[in-house]
């Protein structure tokens, strides 16, 4: 009998009164005084879950995609480890469904399970057909295993490269669509709102300055929050931005509390934490302390392949117990060539700092990596907020529970993107085209005297959310980084400020409290989220999400 999918609770809003009564907008603007731009679907975020929603859109439609840097800069062309699929011939869908359910601790819905795996093939299959080069062996696809896959069906293409790649191949399907338009390096302020739908967006870029976009549907596609967090494998852009705004637009968020952490990131002084992906743990790597001793078997069965969550609370426990600030990976007992021909981007990063790959021990630690919880969709990609549509690693989809399952995250973006697309379409499609301006504007405020070290501010939220909302948290850690966020909130989040900077601070504060908020409200342990405080996981008590939205 399939299991119930876990009810959503709405937690009450009282302990996120700072949040609450913070200004509806983020800056001052006049509808007569700032220009205007018309289109059926603006996409916000230009990663795998944007572009593909942006395929999925019918051609006598116009779309616009805006996107804070250029399309290359998105967590998607930094992921390395590949997307899982049902391909292989001693492979069934029933596994890789098995395999998600075991990794989400029972808060996956299993319905949207289901239509992800089943869906998986298909969307592979499409991205050869536009060009993607994934890596083969004797003329086959060649499928990888990693961490919780019961059997081969990661495909991955250069090696460790799948996310760049892949979006190499999208971008140049996108590119030359006459019905599509890309705004690069254009900041996205806030979504606008009247009478409880999503009208478009206020946009800023440094040349043009603020732009009103009035779009009939929007799809917000803005990724992920690593950023919030001092070790992490995401690229500057993520910074939660969509969280916030969707936050701000009165859209339920859920699962909030749910920060994967990868296991495997290269810890070495002065270099970026560069992801080392899954798949060299998948192709034999051993993970071993500064003893040189292997210490996964004495946490799990499944040793190095066990599920992210299970890997990076065994390495930080090791870490404590040999009071280092680091573990190993170790690859010297694998063929050599085999691992200079599977893994050239991770051969080379470690070569840059007088590494080898084959011979020499790895330094890694965990760091934040795949926000899983955020703004809630149903299998259609629809938010609560009508005229709003989300997908990728933005949302809460009920695909990963309480930890994903490696290389379900592009796949994720592929399948959401296009069910995103599809039903925005659809709606925009049964819109008129003689829709309008809107008479929404947010007047200036009192503008404040003492300036703000805003690299500081943004330093020690990072910092604080390592130490308090990290692989390990407990009450009075999470309880001092919400009072601490809510003093920031109380003069930063009143500011408008004129440039990015202030704008991404505000968001990550927003996104940080929140965080902090529903890891303080889960009181038990479950898949990414490890309470010291209440170690076991209680079905009885928590086996639900967590949702928020703005004033309950």
């Amino acid at each position: 009998m399939t299991t119930p999918a876990p009810p959503d609770v709405l937690a009450g809003s009282e302990k996120l009164a700072h949040l609450s009564a913070a200004p509806r907008y983020l800056v001052p603007f006049d509808p007569k005084r700032v220009p205007h731009y018309f289109t059926d679907v603006l996409i916000i975020g230009g990663g795998l879950a944007g572009l593909r929603a942006a395929l999925a859109v019918d051609p006598d439609l116009r779309v616009l995609v805006v996107t804070k840097s250029g399309l290359e800069q998105s967590n998607s062309s930094f992921a390395q480890g590949g997307i899982a699929g049902v391909l292989g011939p001693e492979d069934r869908f029933e596994n890789h469904v098995a395999d998600t359910l075991a990794a989400g601790g029972e808060l996956c819905e299993p319905e949207v399970v289901e239509l992800v795996v089943r869906e998986a093939p298909e969307r592979i299959r499409e991205l050869v057909a536009w060009g993607a080069r994934f890596d083969e062996a004797e003329g086959m696809l060649a499928l990888g295993r990693e961490g919780g896959h019961s059997h081969d069906r990661i495909v991955h293409a250069l090696g460790d490269a799948t996310g760049k790649e892949v979006m190499r191949a999208v971008i140049e399907q996108t590119r030359h669509l006459p019905h599509l338009e890309t705004w690069p390096d254009t900041f996205t302020l806030d979504l606008l709102t009247d009478d409880g739908g999503c009208r478009g967006a206020l946009v800023w870029h440094s040349r043009h300055g603020k732009t009103l976009v009035w779009a009939k549907q929007t799809i917000l596609c803005t990724g992920g929050a690593g950023q919030l967090y001092r070790e992490t494998t995401n690229p500057p852009v993520a910074t939660g931005d969509g969280l916030a705004l969707a936050w701000r637009a009165g859209a339920v968020l859920r699962d909030m509390e749910f920060m994967q952490f990868h296991p495997t990131v290269l810890y070495i002084a002065g270099g970026s934490r560069s992801l080392i992906t899954e798949a060299i743990r998948g192709a034999g790597a051993y993970l071993v302390d500064r003893h040189g001793e292997r210490f996964m078997p004495q946490y799990d069965p499944r040793a190095e392949l066990a599920p992210r969550d299970v890997v990076s609370q065994a390495i930080v426990a090791q870490m404590e117990r040999t009071r280092h600030p680091n573990v190993y990976l170790d690859l010297k007992h694998l063929d050599p060539q085999m691992v200079r021909s599977r893994f050239p981007g991770m051969t080379a990063i470690c070569a840059e700092f007088g590494l080898d790959l084959t011979r020499d021990p790895i330094p890694v630690r965990p760091g934040a990596h795949y926000m899983i919880g955020g703004v809630k969709v149903d299998a259609a990609g629809r938010t609560s907020l009508p005229g709003l549509w989300a997908a990728g690693e933005v949302t809460s989809s009920g695909l990963h529970g309480a930890n994903r399952l490696a290389s379900n995250s592009l796949l994720e973006g592929l399948v959401f993107g296009a069910h995103a697309g599809e039903g925005a379409s659809e709606q925009a499609r049964q819109r008129p085209d003689n829709f309008h301006a809107l008479p929404i504007a947010n007047p200036v405020l009192p503008e404040a005297q003492e300036p703000l070290d805003l690299e500081d501010i943004r330093n020690s939220l990072r910092s604080l959310m390592w130490r308090a909302a990290g692989v390990r948290r407990h009450a009075a850690g999470l309880q001092e980084a919400c009072d601490t966020i809510d003093r920031w909130c109380g003069y930063v989040l009143w500011r408008q400020f004129q440039e990015p900077a202030g704008w991404q601070l505000q968001n990550m504060l927003v996104a940080a409290r929140l965080m902090v908020q529903a890891a303080l409200d889960r009181e038990e342990s479950r898949g990414v989220h490890l309470r010291t405080d209440f170690p076991a996981t209680d079905n009885l008590r928590w086996r639900h999400h967590l949702a928020y939205r703005k004033g309950g």
